[in-house]
């Protein structure tokens, strides 16, 4: 080996000495538990985890060296308790939670190991915390959607089918116990435009597909699937049944656009993780997640899927094509 060579490897392995070394010369290792609401064969799993690992490496958290991370995946609603118990037992520095569901297990299971959660709907309102500016207790995190969105997505979906009086929200009462957050805006909004809003509530693959059996009878209709997690675990299911009744639909995630959907109008949930892993990192180092203000979304992404718009006879609006974030051709 030459001796620049020698010099330019010893230089690159000498940056990742400190972290190795701390964990070597003693420093406890970190540990944080991680309950997700999506399977772990999900791809968008895949892709939440890896955004959690680059915020922390970004840090100076590098799993293996100076901080361990233990999962656990629900891909079942009913697997979060379960999992919720097994992480408390493990008495982590710290919990990732992924979901609603998983946020309710793990709050009935502790009230001191700290907990920063990441997409989950109304945390004042479902009592997770009594405000966010200042949540006080063991909980903080990324909420994905604020109060007013419900009627927002009805706004778009008439915009781009004028004729809609019908518009159903789709969701499961179990997994989406904050459906009426988007319910009442949706409600309101639909008075104004003259379209009737319809709770449509299915627990698994045959209600979902019963449920857009039943409602697509007649014309009119658009349908808003809510940011539920057995909407996401369904989410092949439901794009191909919006398609074949011919409902134009808005979804709450961004993959499912890219999956073939419509049309997807809200925030960023890989951002939401990186964010999680700043707050992970105040609280290793000494923050109180109570003094953490839970961050409300800022940015909303809209993303057309013009492929699935031409099948299903759309025109989409040029407005509307001029306001989206990216056009799927």
């Amino acid at each position: 080996m030459k001796r620049r060579d020698f010099i330019t490897l010893l230089g690159g392995a000498a940056a990742a000495w400190p972290l190795v070394a701390r964990a070597q010369q003693g420093e406890r290792i970190r540990r944080i538990g991680v309950v997700h609401g999506l399977a772990e064969s999900d791809p968008q799993a895949a892709l939440r985890v890896a955004a959690l690992q680059q915020g922390l490496r970004d840090l100076g958290w590098v799993e293996g060296g100076n901080i361990q991370l233990t999962y656990r995946w629900a891909s079942d609603a009913s697997q979060a308790q379960a999992h919720a118990k097994e992480l408390v037992s493990m008495a982590p520095d710290a919990i990732l939670a992924h979901g609603t569901p998983e946020l309710v297990a793990l709050r009935q299971e502790t009230r001191t190991i700290p907990i920063v959660f990441v997409v989950v709907v109304d945390p004042v309102g479902q009592g997770f915390v009594p405000n966010l500016a200042r949540p006080g207790g063991n909980i903080t995190g990324f909420t994905n959607y604020e109060s007013t969105i419900g009627g927002k997505w009805l706004e778009m979906l008439k915009e781009l089918s004028p004729g809609i009086r019908r518009a159903a929200l789709l969701y499961n009462p179990n997994t989406a116990p904050f459906f009426d957050f988007f319910q009442r805006s949706l409600e309101e909004a639909g008075l104004i435009l003259a379209v009737e809003a319809i709770a449509l509530r299915a627990h698994d693959a045959a209600e979902i597909e019963r449920a857009f059996e039943t409602f697509a009878v007649g014309s009119n209709a658009g349908i808003i699937i809510l940011p539920d997690l057995t909407t996401v675990r369904h989410r092949d299911l439901i794009i191909k049944l919006a398609a074949r009744h011919r409902l134009p639909a808005i979804y709450p995630f961004r993959y499912f656009a890219t999956d073939g959907g419509l049309i997807y109008y809200g925030t960023n949930v890989l951002e939401d993780y990186r964010g999680a892993a700043s707050y992970i990192d105040r609280i290793l180092r000494g923050a109180n997640p109570g003094d953490l203000a839970i961050q409300a979304p800022t940015k909303f992404e809209l993303i057309i899927n013009l492929k699935t718009a031409k099948a299903m006879g759309l025109k989409i609006p040029e407005t509307f094509l001029v306001r989206a974030d990216e056009v799927i051709e």
